[in-house]
């Protein structure tokens, strides 16, 4: 036989047997309306116990209109909770049970036309659940005007966490309550601007839910009294020439078109009505071509203080170029997103720039275009010392050190502008 001839045979072999092979398949989906037969029960291989539930490894039974095989039970609240895998899957992942005691779950296979197998109940016994992990590494912490509340979720399960603050201002009882909900491995959330004295006491509780209805306790973690700092004043500070060297490091270059370094220290921030920042012309280091980041802003602050937080201003764009409330450049390229603070330490025989924190400003979420334009406005709070909040040694000297803009999570080296820098303290 011709061997073209010889191809062509089994080229049209395979594909009869490809089309005979998905016509088998296609009638798994077809629509059974008068099929009332249920299919054969999965059976289970192997369990695993997991944070508030289970893994199933099972195998589906052979009825050729099985479409899953699904689990359910039945919450505290009489609520049924129920889970599927494709007949496709060989696994079966059921969580949010709230305890570690004994929980009877029942799988079933369902076919095409709705029909359920008989039930094949499976008692296990879970882990830890969700919402008791994340309770236990809860901390409130408190700071200066503020405090924050760390949690981890190393399951990365949505929970929501609740925190309820209770305190008297200018003899008015206020009761808050904030709802924080994430799916991060490490959590922390401000409550900012308390005006409050150091002997007005606040009342802190928190719980965790999740999606399943299970929740915590309210768990006491007061009461808590605020730090106090203030706004320090720019009159007395100065700024080095670009190049100028302070314990080895150079003040950084701004001056590029309309921008100014002395902008910084204005008390003015950039808007769409007034430009009002600094720019490096991505040559921040030291003015010439080729050395953006990181740049460093140098600030003499004239006499001596104990630092302890400092609040930044992007820019927001050109004057006249934006509408009012326009989200403008803030969180974009052209604005740092990471930087680091450092203050001098002076001592008789040598000098050194000592860091007290790196800082990396939140990319808004879940935000219109006028809420990020108010967030800008506000600007971005950081601690000196987040992980323990305090004051600095006294020092004459702060620097800022940009790293990065926002973009490639934090590496791109276009943050060319700046446009306020605010520190608070105390003498």
């Amino acid at each position: 036989m011709n061997k073209k001839l010889i191809f062509k045979s089994l080229l049209y072999c395979v594909g009869a047997l490809i089309l005979i092979s998905a016509c088998e398949e296609d009638k798994r989906f077809e629509i059974y309306s008068d099929d009332k037969t249920p299919p054969g029960t999965p059976t289970i291989d192997s369990v695993k116990a997991l944070n508030g539930g289970a893994r199933f490894y099972f195998k589906p039974p052979t009825d050729d209109d099985v479409l899953s095989v699904n689990a359910e039970y039945v919450n505290p609240n009489g609520k049924t909770i129920t889970f599927s895998a494709s007949y496709f899957n060989d696994s079966l992942d059921v969580v949010g049970l709230g305890s570690t005691q004994k929980q009877k779950i029942n799988l079933y296979a369902l076919d095409r036309g709705g029909n359920r197998s008989v039930n094949l109940p499976y008692e296990i016994e879970p882990l830890e659940p969700v919402v008791a992990r994340v309770e236990k590494t809860l901390k409130v912490v408190p700071g200066f005007s503020s405090f924050y509340v760390d949690w981890r979720n190393d399951l990365k399960e949505p929970v929501n966490v609740f925190v309820n603050f209770k305190y008297t201002y200018q003899g008015e009882a206020k009761d808050i309550i904030q709802i924080y909900t994430s799916l991060d491995t490490i959590n922390r959330q401000f409550i900012r601007n308390l005006n409050l004295g150091p002997s007005d006491k606040i009342e802190v509780s928190v719980r965790v839910e999740d999606y399943y209805g299970n929740k915590t306790t309210d768990i006491s973690k007061g009461p808590i009294y605020l730090l106090q700092d203030e706004v320090l004043s720019k009159a007395g500070w100065m700024l080095p020439e670009t190049n100028d060297s302070i314990a080895g490091i150079p003040m950084c270059f701004g001056n590029e078109k309309e921008g100014r370094v002395r902008y910084i220290i204005d008390d003015v921030i950039d808007s769409y009505k007034l430009a009002n920042y600094m720019h490096t012309g991505s040559r921040g280091r030291t003015g010439k071509s080729g050395g953006n980041v990181p740049w460093n802003f140098i600030i003499d602050l004239g006499d001596y203080y104990q630092l302890s937080r400092i609040v930044t201003h992007q820019r927001h764009g050109t004057a006249g170029d934006l509408n009012p409330m326009a989200r403008g450049q803030y969180y974009g390229s052209e604005n740092v997103g990471m930087f680091n603070v450092y203050y001098l330490v002076e001592l008789p025989d040598t000098t050194y720039w000592e860091l007290m924190s790196n800082c990396k400003i939140p990319l808004p979420t879940g935000l219109n275009d006028i809420d990020i334009f108010r967030q800008g406005q506000a600007g971005d709070m950081f601690y000196m010392f987040p992980d323990d909040p305090k004051f600095s040694p006294p020092t004459r000297w702060f620097r800022y050190e940009a790293l990065s803009n926002f973009n490639d999570n934090y590496t791109g080296t276009g943050a060319n502008c700046l446009s306020e820098i605010t520190l608070y303290g105390k003498k």
